[in-house]
């Protein structure tokens, strides 16, 4: 396993794999020491050269760069390693996977997908345990009636409001969840 740092217009990103694929992503929120010391677990810094990563991390970190200055991307064809991730969790990652961009579904609407509406707060759960956001596009699930929902990462709702705007979503002006933070 590896990571690297992303410098974005938005801020700086943070990106894990290991051989089979991404395993984290971070979103911007962080100077880039801190950034780095939450990431050390994850094993080296790799540098910024491209020789240094594998294609895939190469291709994520122009994707990302691309998305952070607003311009449509699909981070589909990236390979995800799931080590570690419950199976209900993966198959709600897996089910927002499908949607592109500027593309938003519900909570109620995932829960039903995968089996049944009831699940609505274990699919908010595995929205809030994502570990790899922005490429899996928990940004793009809201809340019934077209609320924001909640948002983990840093910036709560204000990030996910700014992500959904880039995408020229507009999610409107009432975000239920935590909005203390910038992005």
């Amino acid at each position: 396993m590896a990571y690297c740092l992303i410098e974005t217009e938005l801020g700086w990103f943070g990106l894990a794999w290991s051989v089979a694929g991404i395993t984290r992503a971070y979103l911007p929120g962080e100077e880039p020491d801190a950034l780095r010391s939450r990431m050390a677990r994850h094993g080296p810094e790799l540098g910024s050269e491209e020789d240094s990563v594998p294609a895939f991390v190469a291709e994520a970190r122009s994707l990302i760069a691309d998305y952070a200055q607003g311009l449509p991307v699909s981070f589909a064809g990236l390979p995800l390693d799931f080590a570690g991730v419950g199976g209900f969790n993966r198959r709600v990652y897996e089910d927002i996977l499908s949607l592109g961009w500027g593309e938003t579904t519900t909570y109620g609407d995932i829960a039903r997908r995968v089996g049944d509406i009831a699940l609505s707060r274990a699919v908010g759960q595995a929205m809030g345990a994502n570990p790899i956001p922005l490429i899996i596009p928990c940004h793009r699930v809201l809340a019934s009636g077209g609320k924001t929902g909640g948002f983990s990462a840093p910036g709560g709702a204000r990030a996910k409001l700014r992500m959904l705007a880039l995408e020229g979503v507009d999610a409107g002006p009432h975000p239920t969840a935590q909005l203390s933070f910038g992005f």
